[in-house]
């Protein structure tokens, strides 16, 4: 009898650990970036909930990165944080049908190809943040530019831009970069322009372009519902502070927290500061210094 009761609580706690491996966060460990703390993703989950907007950044093809994403959304929404999702992945022109999607209306054969007509990154990486996002009625806000806006200014500049093309962007937006910008981008991005300063320049614009854009939007929806939390899934280069954060700071008083995942050689335990980020989401689970 005693035989047969060990084996059970062997299976048991086994059980047990594999329940609590898949409800555990993708990052465990989190730089807070204030005081330089590592603290648990749960005390950083406390922290961000009187934040107006949270950008949590990726780098598009990195799976744990979504992971990262969907557990913040998760665990506000558990914590009964009215949620609205603000989307790099998705272009203002396509609310209509993301409205449709959220409120149980659009069928997933539909919003497949809506998805895959703005984002060329496989459904997979997204699909449990947007089912999740249906199942729990949370607002899916499309922020981006026409493709054919951002391939024009990144292929000749803003000043290229017509009358007519102008006209799809929100109303004032302009293209003011300058040389901390640059020095930004080539942070962010490395220096995939080295022998072409007129190609970088461009992309820079273009970067800004989709900046400036995407906060307008944000501060559009926040504007009209003011009780809720707009998280933000956008590129690390778009959601570092001095990106789509820099662009809503000159446009409102709204305040904004900044995650960003650890990326060796752009940004990390030893580099960050309060300029980069708020909170640094650490691989690994070594103590933290």
């Amino acid at each position: 009898m005693m035989k047969t009761y060990t084996i059970f609580l062997f299976f048991l706690l086994a059980l047990l650990s594999v329940f609590r491996t898949g409800d555990s966060a993708a990052y465990e460990r989190v730089l807070r970036v204030s005081d330089s703390k590592i603290i648990s993703f749960n005390q950083m989950i406390d922290d961000i909930k009187l934040s107006g907007i949270i950008f949590v950044g990726e780098s598009h093809d990195n799976e744990k990165h979504h992971l990262a994403q969907f557990d913040v959304i998760k665990s506000l929404d558990e914590a009964r944080v009215p949620l609205a999702l603000g989307l790099e992945m998705f272009r203002a022109d396509s609310q209509k049908e993301l409205d449709l999607w959220t409120a149980g209306k659009l069928e997933m054969s539909s919003f497949l190809r809506l998805y895959y007509e703005n984002w060329g990154a496989p459904w997979p990486w997204y699909k449990t943040i947007f089912l999740f996002a249906k199942d729990r009625g949370i607002p899916m806000i499309g922020l981006n530019v026409p493709n054919e806006i951002s391939r024009k200014v990144s292929r000749e500049g803003f000043s290229s831009l017509t009358v007519e093309e102008m006209k799809q962007l929100p109303p004032g937006i302009t293209c003011d970069i300058d040389a901390a910008y640059m020095d930004f981008i080539r942070r962010v991005h490395g220096d995939r322009f080295q022998n072409d300063a007129r190609s970088f320049r461009f992309f820079c614009e273009a970067q800004m372009v989709w900046d400036k854009t995407m906060a307008w939007h944000l501060v559009e929806f926040l504007k009209k519902n003011p009780l809720r939390t707009m998280v933000v899934l956008a590129g690390v280069g778009h959601s570092w502070k001095r990106g789509i954060p820099e662009q809503i700071r000159r446009q409102s008083i709204l305040r904004y927290t900044v995650i960003l995942p650890e990326m060796p050689g752009h940004i990390g335990i030893d580099t960050a500061t309060t300029d980069d980020a708020d909170y640094i989401l650490l691989d690994g689970k070594a103590p933290g210094r």
